[in-house]
């Protein structure tokens, strides 16, 4: 028999894999990475990010995922590329749409570290930022965090409310509104989740509540920052993988830089899944720049529908 490609497009991927099994799949390819499982070597980033490769070997499995990536953020998508999976013994392969499988992935991981940091009792959400990551940050949330309230923060209002409607089907039974105005939407929630392109942060850690859970998934260049480094100071901070970070994170290489945390203070997620997390301020940050082992999760649920059996 010949080998086969399958090639699956946006709306394959999306009516292939929901967002909880999306969830249930990133937790346990973290729980991989802690455990040494990948091969995972740091992406490349060529033009300051504007085009990226990443790659992931699954040793136990024998397989492998190569995504590439070209983003403007000038453009709508802003996200185009694709991701191959592929597996030792296996002549057939999978080739899906990027920008679902790296929305559906960014959305799990906040998934599963809101589920991990966030009061049990957490339902009022403010999201910064309407673009293509937006929908499943919300989703994912919603997800592990039956929500009541959820304001969505966008300069342009009309984005948000846009998205709004989009998602209403999706939100029955929550109050959702939309608004310009970060402060105050920020100023009395229980989880925030940025999804933007900043370069500078986009609130001030005063702003926030006393007690709040921060996500943040837009920054991935060490010249983009949507936190301020007080907040990481003055938090307990999980990360995706330390190394990323170390690299790739503006927030983190700030608050380094300004002596508010060090190294030590970034727990990575496979960790804190497996071991908990110890000391919980009243303040949590979950930040992340993204990984190749989270594409390599949604890749593998893919294969598993979509390739012929052997």
């Amino acid at each position: 028999m010949s080998p086969t490609t399958v090639t699956l497009t946006a709306e394959d991927v999306r009516a292939a894999v929901s967002v909880p099994e999306a969830i249930d799949a990133v937790r346990q390819a973290f729980l991989d990475l802690d455990a040494g499982a990948f091969e995972q070597p740091t992406r490349t980033a060529l033009r300051d990010g504007q085009f990226l490769v990443m790659s992931a070997h699954h040793k136990e499995t024998a397989s492998a995922m190569v995504k590439t990536l070209s983003l403007n953020f000038q453009r709508v998508p802003a996200i185009s590329g694709t991701v191959v999976w592929s597996e030792t013994g296996n002549p057939n392969h999978v080739v899906a749409d990027a920008i679902s499988v790296t929305t559906l992935r960014t959305g799990a991981i906040v998934g599963v570290a809101t589920d991990l940091l966030a009061d049990d009792d957490a339902d009022r959400m403010a999201l910064i930022g309407a673009g293509g990551q937006a929908a499943d940050q919300i989703r994912a949330v919603h997800a592990v965090r039956h929500l009541r309230r959820l304001t969505i923060v966008d300069r342009d209002v009309d984005r948000a409310a846009r998205l709004a409607e989009e998602l209403s089907a999706e939100l029955a039974g929550v109050n959702v509104s939309v608004s310009a105005d970060i402060d105050a939407a920020v100023s009395d929630v229980d989880i925030v989740s940025c999804a933007t392109p900043a370069t500078t942060p986009l609130f001030d850690a005063s702003t926030l509540p006393p007690h709040v859970h921060v996500n943040a998934i837009g920054a991935f260049r060490p010249t983009m920052r949507e936190l301020p480094s007080e907040l990481l100071g003055d938090a307990t901070v999980l990360i995706d993988e330390k190394q990323a970070i170390l690299d790739e994170s503006g927030e983190v290489l700030h608050a380094l830089a300004a002596g508010l945390i060090n190294e030590d203070d970034l727990i990575e997620l496979g960790y804190a899944l497996r071991k908990g997390v110890c000391e919980r301020k009243q303040r949590t940050v979950f930040k992340t720049v993204g990984v190749a082992a989270q594409d390599w999760a949604i890749a593998r649920l893919l294969a598993s529908k979509f390739l012929p059996s052997q």
